[in-house]
């Protein structure tokens, strides 16, 4: 009996013991799901130690208190380059670094974490680590930092690659100016020029010492250098990973400054939250300052792509298009196989001659199905140089000329048909006589012009109205066009200009002296204009409304310290360029402005070609400099404002307004006490209870 109660008493106790653990278990997942996690993982060990001299390792370890991941193991910098790139892994409280590439002697080495690692449960960031170690007797403790952006509009470029070498390597292959400097012989950018005489050629051919990449807003740091040596900075898009500019379509930033860091104590400030939205305290943190950290690459891409013939195609007999991948001074050179290339075409090509259409003259060619054609063009070898280039081609038509017949017979045929069914009775009343109607020609198809919009317009603007054709002309009657001026209930007649465009083949431009609180009228002939194929157009009479005076604004931009090759651009709310205007005495004019919000860019154009132009590194050509004023302008009707700006007073990552920058920020890990939220909802549960 006393074994049976010892059963049962030992029964009991598994059942309740059960319960308590199934209890338990379920007070874990409570409503309230107790306080979250704040606290940051704690390194507790790393293997070997961190910032160990006289050391080789191949793989690192880094052990924490709890378990971890790593939020982009792609943003871990390893310095110096690793090419072969280093595994980075995290698993359990352990993230492990293994480095493949050959371990360097008397060398720094640097593994920036950033804030990459975090604890695996709510993402609390260890902070912005970097591990060290030292193959030589020394650790190199010291950074620089700066920015990074695009030359032609201030935008921050993030993930872009920042490198730099020592002076001495620099002057060790022939850099910092001197005359003996070798171009590469590897295709690489400058690999056929003798311009890298007097550049530092190193770029070209030796991987970084020390890198870094930037964040989102453009800022880099690149840690672990000598006190003593002084250094250049480049930045590289670096395509094939190779850690040199070694493509000419990679994007690059060069200077001619020489930096040094050096360091001294500062103060950090450092916000305790009390909440997501609250704050407790402000606390200023001693820390080491390191400089330069105001270093500013500018990143281009040369103007020297890789030109290629892209395609051809031919979307009707009488036309056909050719392609290519980059510009060119020259046009191709075109030998007819099937037909005499002698006064065949009229030849359209864009300013750049990359996209070049050529119009077929002579029914007798444009009627063949295929054109056969030897072209003889520019292209880039492998060395990158543009050498004459031969190629044979065949063009056969979307809409071969059998088609196009039968095209024209169903059109006929409809309309002889639509014809006789309006002039049943006719054609009945003839056939008794014995006769037939007789059905006339088709009426004439016109050509349809495309003329710009012509309301609301501003006198400002002396190319008012554009007038574009689907076909190149072979005449413009200049007397068949009329332009006048509405005065009460008459039309007055005033003197206009009338001129093809530079660039566009197939557009023109009606200038006048044009009045505000005014309405003209625009009109044109039959026949003002007739195309090669001899199609007229039809015609046509347009209002052009000048808006009054008072519904424009003016501003006055005085640029302090510009000089006469500055050009000050008006923009967008898009940051596009709505006007762009000389410097002139100090000061652009921008007259006659629609009520918006503005903002103001400013580059000076060095080679007086009215646009800006990047750099050249293979000359040592920086990319002309562009300044924005750091705020908008709401310009509104009938208002003028004078607007003094200095160009050089901000530094240059300080200058795009935030508006405007596409490239935003990233949102910054920072623990935001979520506990005190949590604490004082549950204390107001409790009263309510």
């Amino acid at each position: 009996m006393k074994h049976f109660y010892t059963v049962l008493l030992s029964f009991i106790l598994l059942v309740a013991g059960t319960h308590l653990l199934l209890v338990s278990c379920a007070r874990m997942g409570t409503p309230d799901g107790g306080l979250y996690d704040e606290t940051p993982p704690v390194l507790v060990r790393t293997s070997p130690a961190n910032g160990k001299v006289k050391t080789s390792p191949k793989k690192i370890v880094l052990e924490f208190d709890e378990i971890v991941k790593l939020d982009n193991a792609q943003a871990v910098v390893v310095s110096p380059p690793q090419l072969e790139a280093p595994e980075i892994e995290a698993y359990g409280r352990k993230v492990t670094v293994t480095l493949l590439d050959t371990i360097k002697p008397n060398m720094t080495y640097t593994i920036d974490f950033g804030n990459s690692i975090a604890d695996n449960n709510e993402g609390n960031p260890f902070g912005d680590f970097a591990f060290t170690f030292s193959t030589g007797e020394k650790i190199d403790t010291f950074q620089v930092s700066g920015y990074v952006l695009d030359a032609s509009n201030l935008e921050p470029i993030k993930d872009i690659l920042v490198g730099l070498y020592r002076v001495d390597s620099l002057e060790a292959v022939g850099g910092v100016g001197s005359n003996d400097a070798a171009a590469p012989s590897d295709g690489s950018p400058a690999a056929s020029s003798d311009a890298v005489n007097g550049i530092d050629s190193v770029f070209y051919n030796k991987p970084f010492e020390r890198i870094s990449h930037t964040d989102s807003r453009g800022h880099f740091v690149i840690k672990g250098l000598d006190p003593d040596a002084s250094y250049r900075v480049f930045a590289l898009k670096d395509q094939d990973q190779d850690y040199r500019f070694s493509q000419a379509s990679e994007m690059i930033a060069f200077t001619d400054r020489t930096v040094k860091s050096y360091c001294k104590p500062d103060l950090r400030q450092d916000t305790i939250w009390h909440d997501s939205i609250h704050y407790e305290d402000i606390k200023y943190i001693p820390y080491t300052h390191f400089y330069p950290d105001d270093i500013a690459l500018l990143a281009f891409n040369e103007d020297k792509p890789v030109r290629h013939k892209l395609k051809e195609e031919r979307l009707a007999l009488n036309y056909f298009t050719l392609y290519f991948t980059a510009r060119d001074d020259s046009l191709p050179r075109i030998k007819g196989m099937n037909f005499d290339e002698k006064d065949a075409f009229v030849i359209d090509a864009n300013e750049t001659k990359d996209t070049i259409t050529y119009w077929i003259r002579d029914s007798l060619v444009y009627n063949l199905d295929t054109l056969s054609m030897a072209l003889q063009f520019y292209d880039t070898d492998s060395t990158g140089a543009l050498v004459l280039y031969n190629d044979t081609i065949n063009l056969t038509s979307k809409v071969s000329y059998a088609r196009t017949q039968k095209l024209k017979a169903e059109k006929q045929a409809a309309w002889e048909k639509e014809y006789l069914k309006e002039h049943k009775a006719e054609a009945k009343a003839k056939k008794k006589e014995g006769g037939e109607l007789e059905i006339p020609p088709m009426p004439e198809e016109f050509m349809e012009p495309t003329v710009s919009s012509t309301t609301n317009l501003d006198p400002e603007n002396n190319k008012v109205v554009h007038i574009t054709l689907p076909e190149p002309l072979d005449s413009v009657h200049a007397s068949m066009f009329h332009l006048g001026v509405k005065v009460d209930s008459l039309t007055v007649p005033v003197p206009f200009t009338f001129e093809q465009d530079a660039q566009q083949l197939r557009t023109y431009h009606i200038k006048a002296d044009w009045k505000c609180d005014s309405a003209y009228v625009l009109s044109a002939d039959t026949g003002a204009f007739v195309s090669i194929y001899g199609n007229r157009i039809e015609a046509f009479k347009r209002t052009i409304k000048i808006r009054n005076i008072e519904s424009f604004g003016l501003l006055n931009v005085n640029v302090s310290g510009a000089d006469a090759s500055a050009i000050v651009e008006l923009l967008s709310a898009q940051d596009k360029p709505v006007r762009q205007q000389k410097v002139e005495q100090g000061r652009a004019k921008f007259t006659y402005l629609s009520p918006a919000v503005y903002y103001l860019r400013m580059f000076y154009d060095r080679n007086g070609n009215g646009k800006w132009d990047t750099g050249d590194y293979s000359t040592g050509t920086q990319p002309e400099e562009v300044y924005y004023l750091n705020k908008s302008i709401n310009v509104k009707a009938n208002w003028d404002y004078d607007e003094n700006w200095s160009p050089t007073s901000l530094s240059i990552f300080e200058q795009k307004p935030a508006k405007i920058t596409k490239q935003k920020p990233d949102k910054e890990k920072v623990k935001r006490g979520r506990n005190a939220e949590k604490l004082a909802e549950m204390e107001r549960r409790k009263k309510k209870k």
